[in-house]
């Protein structure tokens, strides 16, 4: 039992180290602290961990200010996903109210009076070793093929663009030091790349690439 009258509760889990390409291995992790006193260091080695007052989330944080199922991080590869899961006081990133956000390195999710930093040592690494994401990859777009806005061109300028329409269907297109890849946010339906259908796992980009995403297409193009 904390001495501020809030129970931290990780439970424990397997620790996966996940190789990259640059044989780094991925410790992506949260450091949760309160009032600048660490409480926890917990490790994402798992896909889905939820966040919340009850006690099945992964973090339990037994504060009122905290809803029972608050907000939950998805890892996918070098890839977390922060929710808000319709909490009652919102969750804040660096400050701000936040819906869904990719989380970047040095981040830190503001839950009450909660903070936890998010750490990714395998972008560390990467920074350190000169890996630059727009460096070692041309640049590429997005030309949308059919719908109101079929002909229209979108240059893929950030490292993470979002398609597709909120509430329907939705994914992310990241730039990384070894390629593009798409990732399916949010949608009952799966997104499709070429007549695949997309799991849950990051989808390498080829170019000429065409994806359906939220009834539109639109091809994956790289400007060599």
């Amino acid at each position: 039992m904390l001495s501020y009258g809030a129970r931290v509760a990780c439970p424990a889990v397997c620790r996966l180290q996940v190789i990259d390409c640059y044989g780094n291995t991925k410790m992506a992790k949260l450091i949760l602290s309160m009032d600048g006193l660490v409480l926890k260091e917990i490790v994402l080695d798992k896909e889905r961990i939820t966040i919340g007052r009850k006690p099945h989330n992964d973090i339990q944080i037994d504060n009122l200010a905290i809803s029972g199922e608050h907000a939950v991080i998805v890892t996918i590869l070098d890839d977390s996903f922060l929710e808000d899961l319709n909490s009652t006081n919102g969750t804040y990133v660096n400050g701000q109210p936040i819906r869904k956000r990719i989380l970047q390195d040095s981040d830190v999710i503001e839950l009450g009076k909660y903070r936890l930093k998010y750490f990714n040592e395998t972008a560390q690494q990467a920074a350190k070793a000169g890996f630059d994401a727009a460096l070692p990859l041309p640049l590429a777009g997005i030309q949308i093929l059919t719908g109101a806005n079929a002909g229209k061109e979108m240059d893929l300028t950030k490292n993470q663009t979002r398609l597709g329409r909120p509430g329907a269907q939705v994914a992310v297109i990241t730039r990384r030091p070894h390629g593009y890849f798409i990732t399916q946010l949010e949608g009952d339906q799966q997104a499709v790349v070429n007549g695949k259908t997309l799991d849950v796992q990051a989808y390498p980009l080829a170019d000429h690439d065409v994806i359906e995403l939220a009834g539109v297409k639109m091809e994956f193009f790289l400007k060599l």
